[in-house]
């Protein structure tokens, strides 16, 4: 049924033809849409179902043609005339390939219209099935031949981007190093600074190195999370197998954190056991816990809560889970904080600090144990009998593992 102002949409990348088109018909009453390429033609035509189509064959990447034969694919089109306007293209080959007409460029203005109405009120040509089988076939392997020719350019270009993320993980392990060579010294004689023994400080005196010592620790966390991530990635971080207790690693990674979440005052629910046993690299699960109460600690605002708890959810696994009473994660975002350097608001002039790479770190870690993370928002999760609405990071890790895989790729 067409509407009482009927609707065309126009896919044409010349802009000046499209502005002829546009001068044509909405003075009589046409409603024109513009496409400039055949995919936004066809995203168009699948949205709006639009009364007739104009397409240009010589459009650049999909041309007229595969365009056309796309659009008759499509059941929500069904019924829906296509002309063809061009001056380069074949007739018959439009024909061929579904469109009910041809118009000739350059446009004639005085019955362009009128023609327009016609293909409207069910006006086709029609041409003869020898000559549409052959321009079909001719058709096939000329679009055959396109295929051929952008599989070679997505090749090309993928290898470009591998390579580009061969060099990027260079760059990063290359300036890691760089930078934690000095930071070793910095950081030690910062210590020797602020414990006095080089000499009495001043109050004031030691009041700059208190600051200058939080900068430093703050830098080399950067450069540590730089190396793990880097490491990851690569394949190089290594684990240490040995005995551990999951519930010390997260009590510890909590006292590093509890300054933190003093100063911006939030409050933390702890709901622990006595004891969970287990087999792997207690360090480096510590910074798999940490990374989560990193986050945690950022995004939770003044006076919110910050829940921590640990438990052995089935025989022979661990679960961590870290719920916040902050904003959450927009939807369909939730697994995507997981990918190095990927943050929700990536922009210079967001409201958190960091580099992208902490829960990444995590994935890392525990996928290196053979286990898994998961994010829930909004949480329904309880510590404490507290329900924390914001969001809910867990790890999953096995209580003793067979063995440990070296830098478990966390890209995805």
């Amino acid at each position: 049924m067409i509407r009482a102002v009927p609707t065309i949409l126009h896919i044409e990348d010349d802009p000046a033809n499209r502005l002829l088109v546009r001068k044509l018909l909405s003075p009589q009453g046409f409603d024109v849409i513009d496409a400039t390429d055949g995919l936004e033609g066809i995203r168009k035509a699948r949205a709006d179902r639009p009364d007739l189509i104009l397409v240009d064959i010589a459009i650049p990447g999909m041309d007229g043609y595969e365009v056309t034969l796309r659009l008759r694919a499509e059941p929500k089109l069904q019924g829906v005339p296509i002309v063809a306007i061009t001056a380069e293209g074949s007739r018959d080959a439009s024909l061929a390939v579904g469109c009910d007409g041809f118009l000739q460029k350059p446009i004639d203005a005085r019955s362009f219209a009128r023609n327009v109405r016609g293909y409207l009120k069910g006006h086709r040509e029609a041409t003869s099935a020898d000559r549409t089988d052959t321009h079909l076939r001719a058709q096939s392997q000329r679009i055959v031949g396109h295929l051929e020719e952008k599989i070679a350019e997505l090749s090309a270009a993928n290898q470009q981007l591998r390579e580009v993320a061969e060099a990027r993980k260079a760059f990063y392990r290359n300036i890691s190093h760089e930078l934690a060579t000095p930071m070793t010294p910095i950081v030690g004689y910062v210590k020797l600074l602020r414990d006095e023994e080089l000499g009495p400080l001043s109050k004031a005196q030691g009041k700059a190195m208190s600051a200058l010592d939080d900068c430093v620790q703050r830098l080399r966390g950067l450069i540590e999370n730089l190396l793990d991530v880097t490491a990851i990635e690569t394949g190089k971080l290594r684990f240490a197998l040995h005995e551990y207790d999951l519930v010390d690693v997260v009590r510890k990674a909590v006292d590093k954190h509890r300054p933190s979440v003093a100063q911006k005052p939030c409050r933390m629910l702890l709901e622990l056991p006595s004891s969970l046993p287990g087999l792997g690299d207690g360090l480096r699960i510590g910074r798999a816990v940490e990374q989560l109460l990193d986050n945690a600690v950022k995004f939770t605002p003044a006076g919110g809560t910050i829940g921590v708890r640990a438990r052995q959810i089935s025989e022979g696994t661990f679960e961590v889970c870290i719920a916040d009473t902050g904003p959450g994660l927009p939807v369909g975002l939730a697994e995507r904080v997981f990918e190095p350097f990927y943050q929700v608001d990536g922009s210079p002039t967001r409201s958190h600090g960091g580099t992208g790479v902490g829960l990444a770190i995590a994935r890392g870690i525990v996928e290196g144990h053979g286990g898994t993370t998961r994010v829930e928002s909004p949480s329904q999760q309880e510590v404490q009998g507290e329900v924390l609405a914001g969001a809910a990071f867990f790890l999953f890790l096995p209580a003793r593992p067979a063995s440990l895989v070296a830098g478990v790729a966390v890209s995805r």
